[in-house]
Protein backbone atom coordinates (compact mmCIF):
# COMPACT_ATOMS: atom_id res chain seq x y z
CA UNK A 1 0.00 0.00 0.00
CA UNK A 2 2.90 2.37 0.72
CA UNK A 3 4.17 1.84 -2.82
CA UNK A 4 0.72 2.64 -4.23
CA UNK A 5 0.41 5.79 -2.11
CA UNK A 6 3.81 6.94 -3.31
CA UNK A 7 2.79 6.32 -6.92
CA UNK A 8 -0.39 8.35 -6.42
CA UNK A 9 1.50 11.27 -4.93
CA UNK A 10 4.20 11.13 -7.63
CA UNK A 11 1.79 10.52 -10.52
CA UNK A 12 2.39 12.40 -13.78
CA UNK A 13 -1.28 12.58 -14.77
CA UNK A 14 -1.28 16.38 -14.88
CA UNK A 15 0.85 16.33 -18.01
CA UNK A 16 -2.46 15.68 -19.81
CA UNK A 17 -5.29 15.60 -17.26
CA UNK A 18 -6.81 18.49 -15.33
CA UNK A 19 -7.82 18.81 -11.69
CA UNK A 20 -11.59 18.61 -11.97
CA UNK A 21 -13.93 20.62 -9.72
CA UNK A 22 -15.88 19.25 -6.77
CA UNK A 23 -19.20 21.02 -7.30
CA UNK A 24 -22.27 21.30 -5.08
CA UNK A 25 -25.57 19.78 -6.28
CA UNK A 26 -28.08 21.99 -4.42
CA UNK A 27 -31.29 20.71 -6.04
CA UNK A 28 -30.54 17.08 -5.34
CA UNK A 29 -29.22 18.00 -1.90
CA UNK A 30 -32.46 19.80 -1.05
CA UNK A 31 -34.49 16.74 -2.09
CA UNK A 32 -32.34 14.35 -0.06
CA UNK A 33 -31.89 16.65 2.93
CA UNK A 34 -28.07 16.68 2.92
CA UNK A 35 -25.10 18.30 1.21
CA UNK A 36 -24.31 16.59 -2.11
CA UNK A 37 -21.15 17.12 -4.18
CA UNK A 38 -20.27 16.01 -7.72
CA UNK A 39 -16.66 15.27 -8.71
CA UNK A 40 -16.67 16.31 -12.37
CA UNK A 41 -14.44 13.77 -14.15
CA UNK A 42 -16.62 14.25 -17.22
CA UNK A 43 -14.68 17.50 -17.75
CA UNK A 44 -11.41 15.74 -18.64
CA UNK A 45 -10.11 16.22 -22.21
CA UNK A 46 -11.51 12.80 -23.18
CA UNK A 47 -14.68 13.31 -21.07
CA UNK A 48 -13.71 10.49 -18.70
CA UNK A 49 -11.42 9.73 -15.75
CA UNK A 50 -9.76 6.94 -17.78
CA UNK A 51 -7.15 9.37 -19.09
CA UNK A 52 -5.50 9.49 -15.66
CA UNK A 53 -4.70 5.80 -15.38
CA UNK A 54 -3.83 5.25 -19.03
CA UNK A 55 -1.35 8.13 -19.10
CA UNK A 56 0.25 7.28 -15.75
CA UNK A 57 0.93 3.76 -17.02
CA UNK A 58 2.19 4.84 -20.44
CA UNK A 59 4.41 7.64 -19.14
CA UNK A 60 6.46 4.97 -17.35
CA UNK A 61 7.15 2.87 -20.45
CA UNK A 62 10.80 2.31 -21.29
CA UNK A 63 12.21 3.56 -24.63
CA UNK A 64 12.22 -0.03 -25.90
CA UNK A 65 8.54 -0.50 -24.93
CA UNK A 66 7.56 2.79 -26.56
CA UNK A 67 9.17 1.67 -29.80
CA UNK A 68 7.06 -1.50 -29.79
CA UNK A 69 3.85 0.49 -29.50
CA UNK A 70 0.86 -0.06 -27.23
CA UNK A 71 -2.40 -1.93 -27.62
CA UNK A 72 -5.64 -2.06 -25.64
CA UNK A 73 -9.09 -3.63 -25.82
CA UNK A 74 -11.89 -1.26 -24.96
CA UNK A 75 -15.46 -0.31 -25.83
CA UNK A 76 -14.80 3.38 -25.37
CA UNK A 77 -13.38 5.42 -22.51
CA UNK A 78 -10.16 3.49 -21.89
CA UNK A 79 -9.59 3.47 -25.64
CA UNK A 80 -9.78 7.26 -25.74
CA UNK A 81 -7.48 7.58 -22.73
CA UNK A 82 -4.86 5.36 -24.37
CA UNK A 83 -5.20 7.08 -27.77
CA UNK A 84 -4.89 10.57 -26.25
CA UNK A 85 -1.86 9.56 -24.18
CA UNK A 86 -0.20 7.85 -27.15
CA UNK A 87 -0.59 10.97 -29.26
CA UNK A 88 0.91 13.13 -26.50
CA UNK A 89 3.84 10.76 -25.95
CA UNK A 90 4.42 9.99 -29.64
CA UNK A 91 3.76 6.26 -29.24
CA UNK A 92 2.04 4.08 -31.91
CA UNK A 93 -1.28 2.75 -30.57
CA UNK A 94 -3.80 0.13 -31.67
CA UNK A 95 -7.21 -0.25 -30.05
CA UNK A 96 -9.39 -3.36 -30.47
CA UNK A 97 -13.07 -2.45 -30.11
CA UNK A 98 -16.23 -4.57 -30.45
CA UNK A 99 -18.17 -4.00 -33.66
CA UNK A 100 -21.09 -2.89 -31.46
CA UNK A 101 -19.16 0.15 -30.17
CA UNK A 102 -21.07 3.40 -30.84
CA UNK A 103 -19.66 5.32 -33.80
CA UNK A 104 -19.03 8.42 -31.66
CA UNK A 105 -16.43 6.48 -29.64
CA UNK A 106 -14.84 4.81 -32.67
CA UNK A 107 -14.51 8.15 -34.41
CA UNK A 108 -13.04 9.82 -31.34
CA UNK A 109 -10.28 7.20 -31.08
CA UNK A 110 -9.45 7.43 -34.79
CA UNK A 111 -9.35 11.22 -34.61
CA UNK A 112 -6.61 10.94 -31.97
CA UNK A 113 -4.44 9.00 -34.42
CA UNK A 114 -4.81 5.47 -33.05
CA UNK A 115 -5.49 2.47 -35.26
CA UNK A 116 -8.97 1.04 -34.55
CA UNK A 117 -9.51 -2.69 -35.06
CA UNK A 118 -13.19 -3.70 -34.88
CA UNK A 119 -13.67 -7.32 -33.85
CA UNK A 120 -16.52 -9.35 -32.33
CA UNK A 121 -19.76 -8.32 -30.70
CA UNK A 122 -18.58 -8.01 -27.09
CA UNK A 123 -15.67 -6.79 -24.98
CA UNK A 124 -14.64 -10.43 -24.42
CA UNK A 125 -14.37 -10.98 -28.19
CA UNK A 126 -12.27 -7.83 -28.51
CA UNK A 127 -10.00 -8.83 -25.62
CA UNK A 128 -9.39 -12.30 -27.06
CA UNK A 129 -8.39 -10.77 -30.40
CA UNK A 130 -6.20 -8.25 -28.58
CA UNK A 131 -4.38 -11.11 -26.81
CA UNK A 132 -3.72 -12.77 -30.17
CA UNK A 133 -2.30 -9.53 -31.60
CA UNK A 134 -0.01 -9.08 -28.60
CA UNK A 135 1.46 -12.54 -29.15
CA UNK A 136 1.86 -11.80 -32.86
CA UNK A 137 3.27 -8.25 -32.72
CA UNK A 138 4.89 -7.82 -29.30
CA UNK A 139 2.98 -4.60 -28.59
CA UNK A 140 2.68 -3.55 -24.93
CA UNK A 141 -0.76 -4.15 -23.43
CA UNK A 142 -2.26 -1.26 -21.42
CA UNK A 143 -4.70 -2.81 -18.97
CA UNK A 144 -7.89 -0.80 -18.35
CA UNK A 145 -7.88 -1.36 -14.58
CA UNK A 146 -5.72 -4.16 -13.14
CA UNK A 147 -2.30 -2.48 -13.15
CA UNK A 148 -0.75 -0.71 -10.12
CA UNK A 149 0.23 2.34 -12.19
CA UNK A 150 -3.26 2.57 -13.71
CA UNK A 151 -4.79 2.30 -10.23
CA UNK A 152 -2.42 5.00 -8.97
CA UNK A 153 -3.44 7.33 -11.78
CA UNK A 154 -7.10 6.95 -10.84
CA UNK A 155 -6.19 7.41 -7.17
CA UNK A 156 -5.22 11.04 -7.86
CA UNK A 157 -8.96 11.76 -7.78
CA UNK A 158 -8.98 10.89 -4.08
CA UNK A 159 -6.06 13.24 -3.44
CA UNK A 160 -7.91 16.04 -5.25
CA UNK A 161 -11.08 15.52 -3.20
CA UNK A 162 -9.16 15.96 0.04
CA UNK A 163 -7.45 19.09 -1.26
CA UNK A 164 -10.76 20.53 -2.37
CA UNK A 165 -12.79 19.55 0.68
CA UNK A 166 -10.57 18.64 3.58
CA UNK A 167 -13.27 18.35 6.25
CA UNK A 168 -16.95 17.55 6.57
CA UNK A 169 -17.03 14.63 4.14
CA UNK A 170 -18.88 11.51 5.28
CA UNK A 171 -19.26 9.24 2.22
CA UNK A 172 -17.82 8.94 -1.30
CA UNK A 173 -19.79 7.01 -3.96
CA UNK A 174 -17.71 5.53 -6.78
CA UNK A 175 -18.80 3.62 -9.93
CA UNK A 176 -17.31 0.13 -10.17
CA UNK A 177 -16.44 -1.89 -13.26
CA UNK A 178 -13.11 -3.69 -13.07
CA UNK A 179 -12.32 -1.80 -9.87
CA UNK A 180 -9.39 0.44 -10.84
CA UNK A 181 -11.14 3.71 -9.99
CA UNK A 182 -12.48 2.71 -6.59
CA UNK A 183 -9.30 0.84 -5.65
CA UNK A 184 -7.17 3.94 -6.24
CA UNK A 185 -9.55 6.36 -4.54
CA UNK A 186 -10.24 4.10 -1.55
CA UNK A 187 -6.59 3.24 -0.95
CA UNK A 188 -5.60 6.89 -0.81
CA UNK A 189 -8.54 8.22 1.19
CA UNK A 190 -8.58 5.42 3.76
CA UNK A 191 -4.88 5.95 4.46
CA UNK A 192 -5.49 9.63 5.26
CA UNK A 193 -9.07 9.65 6.63
CA UNK A 194 -9.86 6.07 7.70
CA UNK A 195 -13.31 7.01 9.03
CA UNK A 196 -14.42 8.23 5.60
CA UNK A 197 -16.93 5.79 4.11
CA UNK A 198 -16.24 4.50 0.57
CA UNK A 199 -19.21 2.93 -1.24
CA UNK A 200 -18.99 1.38 -4.69
CA UNK A 201 -21.96 1.30 -7.06
CA UNK A 202 -22.71 -1.37 -9.69
CA UNK A 203 -25.71 -2.22 -11.88
CA UNK A 204 -27.60 -5.33 -10.80
CA UNK A 205 -26.81 -6.86 -14.18
CA UNK A 206 -23.04 -6.26 -13.93
CA UNK A 207 -22.22 -6.79 -10.25
CA UNK A 208 -18.94 -8.71 -10.42
CA UNK A 209 -17.33 -6.80 -7.52
CA UNK A 210 -20.38 -7.19 -5.28
CA UNK A 211 -20.52 -10.94 -5.86
CA UNK A 212 -16.75 -11.29 -5.47
CA UNK A 213 -16.68 -9.46 -2.13
CA UNK A 214 -19.63 -11.50 -0.91
CA UNK A 215 -17.85 -14.74 -1.87
CA UNK A 216 -14.39 -13.75 -0.67
CA UNK A 217 -12.91 -14.55 -4.08
CA UNK A 218 -13.10 -13.21 -7.61
CA UNK A 219 -16.27 -14.38 -9.36
CA UNK A 220 -16.63 -14.44 -13.15
CA UNK A 221 -20.14 -13.57 -14.26
CA UNK A 222 -21.69 -15.75 -16.96
CA UNK A 223 -22.97 -12.63 -18.70
CA UNK A 224 -23.30 -8.89 -18.09
CA UNK A 225 -25.80 -6.27 -19.15
CA UNK A 226 -24.24 -3.55 -21.24
CA UNK A 227 -26.57 -0.59 -20.70
CA UNK A 228 -23.84 0.90 -18.49
CA UNK A 229 -21.15 -0.28 -20.90
CA UNK A 230 -18.37 1.55 -19.06
CA UNK A 231 -18.69 -0.88 -16.13
CA UNK A 232 -19.78 -4.02 -18.03
CA UNK A 233 -16.99 -6.27 -16.70
CA UNK A 234 -17.44 -10.01 -16.15
CA UNK A 235 -14.48 -10.34 -13.75
CA UNK A 236 -12.80 -7.72 -11.60
CA UNK A 237 -9.02 -7.35 -11.39
CA UNK A 238 -6.75 -9.31 -9.07
CA UNK A 239 -5.07 -6.18 -7.68
CA UNK A 240 -8.31 -4.22 -7.52
CA UNK A 241 -10.17 -7.00 -5.71
CA UNK A 242 -7.57 -7.20 -2.94
CA UNK A 243 -7.59 -3.45 -2.46
CA UNK A 244 -11.40 -3.32 -2.38
CA UNK A 245 -11.50 -6.11 0.20
CA UNK A 246 -9.29 -3.94 2.38
CA UNK A 247 -10.64 -0.45 1.87
CA UNK A 248 -14.18 -0.44 0.45
CA UNK A 249 -17.01 -0.36 2.98
CA UNK A 250 -19.91 -1.51 0.81
CA UNK A 251 -21.18 -2.08 -2.73
CA UNK A 252 -24.64 -0.76 -3.62
CA UNK A 253 -26.47 -2.12 -6.68
CA UNK A 254 -28.95 -0.18 -8.80
CA UNK A 255 -31.35 -0.78 -11.68
CA UNK A 256 -31.05 0.65 -15.18
CA UNK A 257 -34.12 2.79 -14.53
CA UNK A 258 -32.40 4.27 -11.46
CA UNK A 259 -29.38 5.07 -13.63
CA UNK A 260 -31.63 6.85 -16.15
CA UNK A 261 -33.14 8.90 -13.31
CA UNK A 262 -29.64 9.78 -12.10
CA UNK A 263 -28.65 11.00 -15.59
CA UNK A 264 -31.63 13.35 -15.41
CA UNK A 265 -30.61 14.53 -11.92
CA UNK A 266 -27.11 15.37 -13.11
CA UNK A 267 -28.50 17.19 -16.13
CA UNK A 268 -30.81 19.23 -13.91
CA UNK A 269 -27.80 20.29 -11.80
CA UNK A 270 -25.10 20.78 -14.44
CA UNK A 271 -26.81 20.84 -17.87
CA UNK A 272 -24.35 18.08 -18.81
CA UNK A 273 -25.40 14.62 -20.00
CA UNK A 274 -23.61 11.70 -18.40
CA UNK A 275 -23.22 8.30 -20.01
CA UNK A 276 -24.92 5.57 -17.92
CA UNK A 277 -21.71 4.56 -16.11
CA UNK A 278 -20.97 8.25 -15.53
CA UNK A 279 -24.16 8.70 -13.48
CA UNK A 280 -23.90 5.34 -11.70
CA UNK A 281 -22.51 6.79 -8.45
CA UNK A 282 -25.40 9.27 -8.23
CA UNK A 283 -27.90 6.42 -8.60
CA UNK A 284 -26.21 4.58 -5.73
CA UNK A 285 -26.11 7.73 -3.62
CA UNK A 286 -29.86 8.20 -4.05
CA UNK A 287 -30.62 4.57 -3.21
CA UNK A 288 -28.48 4.76 -0.08
CA UNK A 289 -30.14 8.04 0.95
CA UNK A 290 -33.54 6.37 0.64
CA UNK A 291 -32.34 3.50 2.87
CA UNK A 292 -30.62 5.60 5.55
CA UNK A 293 -32.54 8.86 5.55
CA UNK A 294 -30.62 11.49 7.52
CA UNK A 295 -29.06 9.19 10.09
CA UNK A 296 -25.51 10.35 9.20
CA UNK A 297 -23.89 13.79 9.30
CA UNK A 298 -21.55 15.21 6.69
CA UNK A 299 -21.49 15.70 2.94
CA UNK A 300 -21.83 12.92 0.38
CA UNK A 301 -19.84 13.05 -2.87
CA UNK A 302 -20.41 11.14 -6.13
CA UNK A 303 -17.84 10.63 -8.90
CA UNK A 304 -19.24 11.62 -12.31
CA UNK A 305 -16.95 9.32 -14.22
CA UNK A 306 -17.73 10.01 -17.87
CA UNK A 307 -19.90 11.69 -20.48
CA UNK A 308 -19.26 9.79 -23.71
CA UNK A 309 -22.93 9.37 -24.48
CA UNK A 310 -24.28 8.01 -27.74
CA UNK A 311 -26.97 10.54 -28.72
CA UNK A 312 -29.31 7.77 -29.87
CA UNK A 313 -29.66 6.57 -26.29
CA UNK A 314 -31.34 9.74 -25.09
CA UNK A 315 -34.88 8.76 -26.08
CA UNK A 316 -34.61 5.52 -24.10
CA UNK A 317 -33.15 7.32 -21.08
CA UNK A 318 -35.83 10.01 -21.13
CA UNK A 319 -38.52 7.34 -21.35
CA UNK A 320 -37.18 5.43 -18.35
CA UNK A 321 -36.04 8.29 -16.11
CA UNK A 322 -39.45 8.97 -14.55
CA UNK A 323 -39.89 5.26 -13.81
CA UNK A 324 -36.46 5.16 -12.22
CA UNK A 325 -37.36 8.15 -10.07
CA UNK A 326 -40.67 6.44 -9.14
CA UNK A 327 -42.49 9.50 -10.51
CA UNK A 328 -44.46 7.41 -13.01
CA UNK A 329 -46.29 4.10 -12.65
CA UNK A 330 -47.56 1.83 -15.44
CA UNK A 331 -50.79 -0.12 -15.01
CA UNK A 332 -52.89 -2.58 -16.96
CA UNK A 333 -56.53 -1.89 -16.11
CA UNK A 334 -59.91 -3.19 -17.26
CA UNK A 335 -62.64 -0.56 -17.63
CA UNK A 336 -66.20 -0.78 -18.98
CA UNK A 337 -66.46 -0.44 -22.76
CA UNK A 338 -68.92 2.45 -22.96
CA UNK A 339 -68.90 6.20 -23.67
CA UNK A 340 -67.53 8.23 -20.78
CA UNK A 341 -65.60 5.30 -19.30
CA UNK A 342 -62.22 7.02 -19.70
CA UNK A 343 -63.51 10.12 -17.93
CA UNK A 344 -64.83 7.96 -15.08
CA UNK A 345 -61.49 6.14 -14.88
CA UNK A 346 -59.59 9.44 -14.62
CA UNK A 347 -61.92 10.45 -11.81
CA UNK A 348 -61.19 7.14 -10.09
CA UNK A 349 -57.42 7.74 -10.12
CA UNK A 350 -57.85 11.28 -8.86
CA UNK A 351 -58.60 14.49 -10.71
CA UNK A 352 -55.22 16.02 -9.87
CA UNK A 353 -53.12 13.17 -11.24
CA UNK A 354 -51.49 13.42 -14.66
CA UNK A 355 -52.12 10.57 -17.09
CA UNK A 356 -48.83 10.21 -18.95
CA UNK A 357 -49.86 7.45 -21.35
CA UNK A 358 -53.10 5.78 -22.40
CA UNK A 359 -53.31 2.90 -24.87
CA UNK A 360 -56.18 0.55 -25.50
CA UNK A 361 -58.01 -1.46 -28.12
CA UNK A 362 -61.50 -2.93 -28.11
CA UNK A 363 -61.26 -6.28 -26.39
CA UNK A 364 -64.91 -7.19 -26.03
CA UNK A 365 -68.16 -5.27 -26.00
CA UNK A 366 -68.44 -5.33 -22.22
CA UNK A 367 -64.91 -4.22 -21.27
CA UNK A 368 -61.78 -2.48 -22.56
CA UNK A 369 -58.26 -3.28 -21.47
CA UNK A 370 -55.93 -0.29 -21.23
CA UNK A 371 -52.25 0.34 -20.69
CA UNK A 372 -51.96 3.53 -18.68
CA UNK A 373 -49.11 5.60 -17.28
CA UNK A 374 -49.82 7.82 -14.29
CA UNK A 375 -47.63 10.40 -12.57
CA UNK A 376 -47.09 9.46 -8.91
CA UNK A 377 -45.14 10.84 -5.98
CA UNK A 378 -43.26 7.65 -5.08
CA UNK A 379 -43.60 3.86 -5.04
CA UNK A 380 -45.87 3.97 -2.01
CA UNK A 381 -48.22 6.33 -3.86
CA UNK A 382 -48.30 3.92 -6.81
CA UNK A 383 -49.26 1.04 -4.49
CA UNK A 384 -52.02 3.15 -2.94
CA UNK A 385 -53.39 3.95 -6.39
CA UNK A 386 -53.33 0.25 -7.38
CA UNK A 387 -55.26 -0.71 -4.27
CA UNK A 388 -57.77 2.08 -4.88
CA UNK A 389 -58.42 0.89 -8.44
CA UNK A 390 -59.00 -2.65 -7.24
CA UNK A 391 -61.31 -1.47 -4.46
CA UNK A 392 -63.43 0.25 -7.12
CA UNK A 393 -63.86 -3.06 -8.93
CA UNK A 394 -61.21 -2.66 -11.65
CA UNK A 395 -58.98 -5.56 -12.60
CA UNK A 396 -55.54 -3.91 -12.34
CA UNK A 397 -51.86 -4.91 -12.58
CA UNK A 398 -48.83 -2.77 -11.71
CA UNK A 399 -46.38 -3.17 -14.62
CA UNK A 400 -43.82 -0.58 -13.47
CA UNK A 401 -41.24 -3.27 -12.75
CA UNK A 402 -42.02 -5.52 -15.73
CA UNK A 403 -39.17 -5.21 -18.23
CA UNK A 404 -41.10 -6.74 -21.14
CA UNK A 405 -44.02 -4.40 -20.53
CA UNK A 406 -41.75 -1.34 -20.48
CA UNK A 407 -39.69 -2.33 -23.52
CA UNK A 408 -42.36 -3.81 -25.77
CA UNK A 409 -45.94 -4.13 -24.57
CA UNK A 410 -46.50 -0.39 -24.11
CA UNK A 411 -45.86 -0.02 -27.87
CA UNK A 412 -47.92 -3.02 -28.95
CA UNK A 413 -51.16 -2.82 -26.98
CA UNK A 414 -54.19 -4.24 -28.76
CA UNK A 415 -53.03 -7.47 -30.32
CA UNK A 416 -54.94 -10.54 -29.13
CA UNK A 417 -54.55 -13.28 -31.73
CA UNK A 418 -57.53 -15.69 -31.70
CA UNK A 419 -56.02 -17.74 -34.54
CA UNK A 420 -52.63 -18.34 -32.91
CA UNK A 421 -52.13 -21.91 -31.70
CA UNK A 422 -49.56 -23.24 -29.21
CA UNK A 423 -47.88 -19.84 -29.07
CA UNK A 424 -44.72 -19.33 -27.01
CA UNK A 425 -43.21 -15.89 -26.43
CA UNK A 426 -39.49 -15.07 -26.05
CA UNK A 427 -37.34 -12.00 -25.47
CA UNK A 428 -34.00 -11.80 -27.29
CA UNK A 429 -31.06 -9.42 -27.50
CA UNK A 430 -29.41 -8.71 -30.84
CA UNK A 431 -26.07 -6.94 -31.31
CA UNK A 432 -26.58 -3.60 -33.04
CA UNK A 433 -24.70 -4.15 -36.29
CA UNK A 434 -25.66 -4.72 -39.91
CA UNK A 435 -26.98 -8.19 -40.66
CA UNK A 436 -27.60 -9.30 -37.07
CA UNK A 437 -31.38 -9.57 -37.48
CA UNK A 438 -31.11 -11.48 -40.75
CA UNK A 439 -28.60 -13.89 -39.16
CA UNK A 440 -31.15 -14.67 -36.46
CA UNK A 441 -33.95 -15.28 -38.97
CA UNK A 442 -31.69 -17.55 -41.00
CA UNK A 443 -30.88 -19.62 -37.90
CA UNK A 444 -34.58 -20.11 -37.25
CA UNK A 445 -35.22 -20.97 -40.88
CA UNK A 446 -38.78 -21.81 -41.93
CA UNK A 447 -39.41 -24.49 -39.35
CA UNK A 448 -41.68 -22.50 -37.04
CA UNK A 449 -44.22 -19.85 -37.86
CA UNK A 450 -43.47 -16.48 -36.25
CA UNK A 451 -46.78 -15.30 -34.81
CA UNK A 452 -45.51 -12.09 -33.17
CA UNK A 453 -42.44 -9.96 -33.69
CA UNK A 454 -41.53 -6.61 -32.16
CA UNK A 455 -38.13 -5.06 -32.86
CA UNK A 456 -37.20 -1.73 -31.33
CA UNK A 457 -33.94 0.16 -31.73
CA UNK A 458 -33.30 2.21 -28.60
CA UNK A 459 -29.92 3.54 -29.69
CA UNK A 460 -28.09 1.15 -27.37
CA UNK A 461 -25.44 -1.42 -28.25
CA UNK A 462 -27.91 -4.31 -28.13
CA UNK A 463 -31.47 -4.13 -29.43
CA UNK A 464 -34.35 -5.95 -27.81
CA UNK A 465 -36.72 -8.21 -29.69
CA UNK A 466 -39.97 -9.85 -28.64
CA UNK A 467 -41.04 -12.81 -30.77
CA UNK A 468 -43.84 -15.38 -30.71
CA UNK A 469 -43.70 -18.82 -32.32
CA UNK A 470 -46.35 -21.42 -33.10
CA UNK A 471 -44.87 -24.75 -31.98
CA UNK A 472 -46.40 -28.16 -32.51
CA UNK A 473 -47.12 -30.24 -29.43
CA UNK A 474 -44.36 -32.75 -30.29
CA UNK A 475 -41.79 -30.18 -31.40
CA UNK A 476 -40.80 -28.37 -28.20
CA UNK A 477 -37.49 -30.20 -27.63
CA UNK A 478 -36.28 -29.47 -31.17
CA UNK A 479 -37.36 -25.83 -30.84
CA UNK A 480 -35.52 -25.38 -27.54
CA UNK A 481 -32.37 -26.86 -29.08
CA UNK A 482 -32.62 -24.30 -31.88
CA UNK A 483 -32.85 -21.50 -29.31
CA UNK A 484 -29.61 -22.63 -27.67
CA UNK A 485 -27.89 -22.86 -31.05
CA UNK A 486 -28.63 -19.22 -31.87
CA UNK A 487 -26.10 -18.19 -29.20
CA UNK A 488 -28.25 -15.18 -28.29
CA UNK A 489 -29.43 -14.24 -24.79
CA UNK A 490 -33.12 -15.09 -24.48
CA UNK A 491 -35.86 -15.47 -21.88
CA UNK A 492 -39.28 -17.09 -22.23
CA UNK A 493 -42.21 -14.77 -21.47
CA UNK A 494 -45.17 -17.01 -22.35
CA UNK A 495 -46.44 -16.78 -18.77
CA UNK A 496 -45.90 -13.03 -18.47
CA UNK A 497 -49.11 -11.36 -17.21
CA UNK A 498 -48.64 -8.35 -19.52
CA UNK A 499 -48.54 -10.69 -22.53
CA UNK A 500 -51.63 -12.57 -21.41
CA UNK A 501 -53.48 -9.35 -20.67
CA UNK A 502 -52.89 -7.59 -24.02
CA UNK A 503 -51.65 -10.12 -26.57
CA UNK A 504 -52.43 -13.68 -25.49
CA UNK A 505 -54.87 -15.85 -27.39
CA UNK A 506 -57.42 -16.13 -24.61
CA UNK A 507 -56.68 -12.83 -22.85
Amino acid sequence: MKDLLREILCSRVYDVARETPLEPAPRLGARLGREILFKREDLQPVFSFKLRGAYNRMARLSPEERARGVIAASAGNHAQGVAYSARFLGIPASIVMPRTTPEIKVRAVRDMGAEVILHGDSYSDAQNHCDALIAETGMVFIHPFDDPLTIAGQGTIGAEILRQRGTGLDTIFVPVGGGGLIAGIATYLKSIVPELRIIGVEPFEADAMYQSLQSGKRIELASVGIFADGVAVRRVGEHTFRLCQRHVDEIVRVTNDEICAAIKDVFDETRSIMEPAGALAVAGLKRKAAEEGQTREGAWAAILSGANMNFGRLSYIAERAELGEAREALFAVTIPERPGAFKSFCAAIGGQRVVTEFNYRLYQRSAARIFVGVAVQDRGDAQTLLENLRSLGHEALDLSGDEMAKLHIRHMVGGHAPLARNERIFRFEFPERPGALMEFLEKIGGRWNISLFHYRNNGVDFNRVLAGFEIGETDHVRFEKMLEETGLPFAEETGNPAYRFFLGQDG
